[in-house]
């Protein structure tokens, strides 16, 4: 993953909120319940929280003002100073999925949105591995992004958006490491949690995985 994305999300800094608002056509139905989507991400969290992708701060900003102690990873120069006008006092730093300083603080919760699709699904697997060190005993990691019910269910999707006329939604779902359920499910048992989807609209579920105690 490294920083393959940080010019396409420098660039997207500046209109960001205006795409999630729904002022792009083709993403309507991916941005559907947004700010809904958000707020049960932050009512599944609890403690002191890493988000990583924080973005613009959207969900950092719910997380906050629900009493939240976060820890924001963005690798994006531009969104980060998005962030931070937004959220002065926000503790925010440079890295990724899988690279990025660790908090001095215990982890409770990791949370994302809108961002694990750009890992493979081998990255995927490495970084829920990273994490199940990191957090403590019943700690969680909620995440709302883009998947499948399965391979079919995502060719299908393709095929809607193209004859729609979402040539930039279709060429997103070829070219995006958009992953299944049953993928994400066998990841995150593998590594000690147990896991439950929730669909939110036609494209995002939000995942709830809590870390089993250690033994």
């Amino acid at each position: 993953m490294a920083t393959d994305f940080n010019e396409l999300f420098d660039e997207w800094s500046s209109s960001y909120d205006e795409t999630v608002a729904g002022h792009d056509p083709e993403y309507n139905e991916v941005f559907r319940l947004y700010s809904h989507i958000l707020e049960e991400v932050s009512n599944k969290s609890k403690g002191n929280v890493i988000e990583f992708g924080v973005g613009t701060g959207n969900l950092t900003e719910k997380l906050l003002n629900s009493g939240k102690q976060v820890y924001g990873v963005e690798p994006s120069a531009g969104m980060r100073k998005v962030a931070k006008e937004k959220l002065p006092d926000l503790i925010l730093k440079e890295g990724d999925f899988l690279n990025f300083p660790h908090p001095t603080e215990t982890t409770d919760t990791i949370v994302s949105t809108y961002a694990f699709h750009h890992l493979t699904d081998e990255e995927k697997s490495a970084a829920i591995k990273q994490y199940s060190l990191i957090l403590n005993d019943n700690g969680k990691i909620v995440f709302a992004d883009t998947m499948f019910a399965d391979i079919t269910a995502k060719n299908n999707m393709i095929i809607s958006a193209e004859s729609k006329g979402y040539h930039r939604l279709a060429n997103d779902l070829k070219t995006e490491f958009y992953t299944t359920i049953p993928v994400l499910k066998e990841i995150f048992e593998s590594h000690g949690f147990t896991v439950s989807f929730t669909q939110k609209n036609d494209f995002v579920w939000i995942i709830e995985a809590i870390k089993q105690r250690s033994v």
